[in-house]
């Protein structure tokens, strides 16, 4: 799908498939929430997978070093809005980059990237949540000019 140039570095960007599934949950496990939040039993994650690839307004991204092992993840959902003037919403959800990359820069041009296609994609708003215990990735998303311009809500159904 495309690169990443960091440096020295070349970081490789694509859809997720199937088979990233483990590797993607154990991103999204290996954090101080994910530990308590994720699961061993990967059929649920599966059949997410399932219904994320058939969505067209879905991109599960799979991001790999030069060794082409997995070491980052952000899930892309656009929302069309009647707000705004009808406006299309950027989601990004779902961020992670293994603990070895971290600083390298890479969070950082991934979500410029993750810009740069919602914009492609009409998107006028990029968006997203962050649990409130998360200070270092609040710090780092206010650095990348989002501002916390509202109060998130969650319910268990």
């Amino acid at each position: 799908m495309d690169t990443l140039e960091l440096g020295s570095r070349t970081f490789a960007i694509s859809r997720a498939q199937k088979q990233d599934v483990p590797k993607i949950v154990a991103l999204l496990a290996d954090d101080v929430l994910g530990r308590d939040r994720e699961g061993q039993n990967l059929e649920p994650y599966e059949q997410a997978f399932a219904r994320i690839s058939r969505d067209e307004n879905q991109l599960l991204l799979a991001v790999r070093d030069e060794e082409e092992a997995l070491i980052a993840t952000m899930q892309l959902t656009l929302m069309p809005s009647l707000s705004r003037g009808g406006a299309t919403r950027l989601q990004i959800e779902a961020v992670r980059v293994a603990a070895s990359t971290r600083g390298s820069g890479l969070g950082a041009a991934l979500f410029e990237w993750a810009h740069r296609w919602g914009r492609g994609h009409g998107a006028q708003l990029a968006q997203l949540t962050t649990d409130a215990s998360r200070t270092d990735a609040q710090r780092f998303y206010t650095k990348l000019g989002y501002a916390p311009s509202h109060v998130g809500f969650k319910l268990p159904l």
